[in-house]
């Protein structure tokens, strides 16, 4: 048994490592040939998990090659166009200001359905809402809308706004995420002094769930039991 439990954590440490060496693409969005890599190497390490008969290096070497063939097809897809197009496709209109492609469709082996599902998905209910629609070479389907479709932004709108800031969590579940402090540009004694100031003495860390600050100075802070939300701009009132 003890001889199993120490095959399947060294298959999993090392199926982690390929999957951590391959890229952060989630399933939705892997070309074809990273795809098929995932199958193979799911498929390749339940093989020496279940089989006590099977070396653990047999299954190892398999995964590893996986990983060196994975590099080697991205590097030719980077080199060459013309290869990449082979392996992974191109992209594909569907949806033109004529109306659907009905021959791009059958290229794709696909539905009006399908691509009326996906135009949903996007928020689009209707043809007249979109000007062009590209089958990626993912699956995924992109939409430009036509102008009065389009989603209304601050630009057209001309209303002036602050610029976009990235929230960086400062405590997270009680836990004083100590890397983060140097990018959010404060330190425990903010901390300790904005949470006396906003909940009373009493207030710790260790009862914070959530804390986050952006280099605007907009504050969001949630404590566990959820009974306090707070939004200010600590830089303005320095």
């Amino acid at each position: 048994m003890l001889t199993i439990v120490l095959r399947a954590i060294i298959i999993y440490l090392v199926v982690l490592f390929v999957f951590r060496v391959m890229g952060k693409r989630q399933l939705g969005q892997m070309q074809p040939f990273e795809l098929v890599l995932t199958l193979i190497i799911a498929d390749l390490a339940t093989i020496p998990m279940a089989e006590i008969g099977v070396p653990v290096l047999h299954g190892i070497i398999p995964l590893l090659t996986l990983v060196i063939l994975h590099f080697l097809l991205t590097l030719l897809s980077r080199l060459s166009t013309k290869f990449s197009m082979i392996i992974s496709g191109k992209p594909v209109i569907v949806i033109n200001p004529k109306g659907i492609d009905y021959k791009a469709l059958k290229k794709l082996n696909i539905t009006i359905d399908d691509v009326f599902e996906a135009m949903r998905g996007l928020g689009y209910f209707s043809l007249d809402q979109v000007e062009y629609a590209i089958m990626e070479t993912n699956g995924k389907l992109s939409v430009m809308p036509k102008a009065e479709a389009a989603p209304a932004t601050n630009g057209a709108l001309k209303i002036k706004t602050e610029p976009a800031a990235i929230p960086v969590t400062i405590v997270s579940e009680g836990k004083l995420m100590k890397d983060n402090l140097v990018f959010a540009k404060v330190d425990e004694e903010f901390i300790q002094n904005f949470l006396k100031e906003k909940l009373g003495d009493k207030a710790k860390i260790k009862n914070v769930l959530v804390m986050t600050i952006d280099k605007n100075g907009l504050v969001y802070l949630q404590m566990k039991n959820g009974s306090k939300q707070v939004f200010e701009n600590v830089r303005e009132a320095a």
